[in-house]
């Protein structure tokens, strides 16, 4: 039980702004491309509440981990966003649905930095040191797991408006089993052949870009 508290003490905070700079950075370009929904909705907002699923964000990770699930999975309520609106769907919709993955991105680097500033200054606090490493990998994972080009999935979005016209309304058909074909590869570990090389890159072109940080600080 105290490794759990400890845990969740570590990973709540980065999970949180993991989730919610997600969502908002959906509404925010969904607004910016022409689409007010999420916008009227009171979506476009730093708030926490405005995003949190209580079931999906909190009590079926915390669950999974309790009862020592290989994977960890868990959800944010969706940003609505009514692509008809954009004014120009089959293009904008791919950026709309970039925006969330991306602002994870950036908060990794984020917590990345965070971390080499803690270990160049001696902190020697623990918790933090912890709290930085854990908002890195939180923010990749789910960069990577919402670029998997399934519908309703970022990455499905994404694939969905760089196919031709055609396909792209055959493969958007698949949105509405797209939550159980995601959680049978989960099942199956199959996910993990895209997860590892997808956060292994990401976190390599991170690295690459704080070198020079990090050498100025050692």
């Amino acid at each position: 039980m105290n490794e759990l508290i400890q845990t969740f003490s570590v990973y709540a905070l980065p999970i949180v702004l993991a989730i919610t700079l997600h969502e908002a950075a959906h509404a925010y370009a969904a607004k910016y491309f022409g689409d007010t929904t999420a916008y009227a909705q009171g979506r476009m907002s730093l708030n926490p509440i405005k995003h949190i699923d209580p079931i999906g964000t909190l009590l079926i990770p915390i669950a999974l981990y309790a009862i020592g699930s290989p994977f960890l999975f868990g959800y944010a309520k969706p940003v609505p966003v009514n692509f008809g609106n954009l004014r120009n769907p089959k293009k904008q919709m791919a950026f709309v649905a970039l925006a969330g993955p991306a602002a994870n991105l950036v908060m990794a680097l984020g917590w990345l930095i965070f971390g080499i500033l803690l270990h160049a200054a001696n902190a020697g606090e623990e918790f933090f040191m912890r709290m930085a490493q854990a908002g890195v990998l939180t923010n990749l994972v789910i960069f990577a797991f919402n670029l998997f080009p399934i519908p309703p999935l970022d990455g499905g979005r994404i694939m969905t408006s760089l196919l031709p016209p055609k396909y792209a309304y055959k493969f958007a058909q698949l949105e509405p089993y797209g939550f159980f074909i995601v959680l049978g590869l989960m099942f199956l570990q199959v996910l993990h052949f895209w997860m590892v090389p997808v956060i292994a890159i990401a976190k390599t072109g991170l690295l690459l870009l704080v070198s020079p940080l990090t050498f100025l600080l050692n």
